[in-house]
């Protein structure tokens, strides 16, 4: 499974990376929307993991234009904000949004298990931070 995993700077979406590669994802770093934006259209990522402090609706709106990244399921990860805390979650497309430290080994498996399944990536409950409006991939 290819994921692209875009931070706000580059220790982070490589951190991100990291953690995905563990168990066996294929993993492409990016720096910013818009270098994620050019890296998939030449790497072609089954999911995308991004930075929630990244998206805005505007964002998910471009991406879903895009035909690289129109079917690939957006999951929103925050390092700071814990699952009771507020998190925006009104971007339509989202596959879920979840608090990155909670994530053990299980819990990466699990995501990417689930992000197999034609319809999106199917969060476990104990790491998502609130429920997403949409939990289909964007079209």
């Amino acid at each position: 499974m290819r994921l692209l995993c875009i931070g706000r700077h580059q220790f982070l979406s490589e951190h991100l990376c990291r953690l995905f590669r563990d168990v066996g994802a294929v993993c492409e770093p990016a720096v910013g929307v818009a270098q994620g934006l050019v890296v998939a259209r030449a790497f072609e990522p089954h999911l995308i993991v991004v930075e929630a402090d990244l998206l805005n609706s505007s964002v998910l709106d471009t991406w879903s234009q895009e035909s690289v990244l129109a079917g690939a399921p957006v999951l929103a990860v925050s390092l700071t904000r814990r699952p009771e805390e507020s998190v925006a979650v009104d971007l339509c497309g989202l596959a879920g949004v979840v608090y990155l430290p909670s994530l053990n080994r299980a819990g990466v498996l699990a995501l990417l298990e689930s992000a197999r399944k034609p319809r999106g990536v199917d969060v476990p409950p104990n790491i998502l931070i609130s429920p997403p409006r949409q939990s289909a991939a964007l079209h």
